[in-house]
């Protein structure tokens, strides 16, 4: 798999990890559903892309 591919789906599944997150911790708070839906996109919009990038293995190449 391409390295920008990796990537990419390296930062999706970060992206969707920190909404499910943050969503099911903002509803165990008290937060009503559009409370929590906020509390998710702003864990999406904070999220570190640099880290998950950095996280990200490349390529092999032999």
């Amino acid at each position: 798999m391409p390295d920008e591919q990796r990537i990419a789906e390296a930062v999706r599944r970060a992206c969707i990890d920190a909404a499910l997150e943050a969503y099911e911790d903002a509803q165990v708070r008290g937060l009503c559903r559009e409370g929590a839906w906020e509390v998710a996109i702003e864990a999406v919009r904070s999220l570190n892309v640099a880290a998950v990038i950095a996280a990200t293995p490349g390529d092999k190449k032999d």
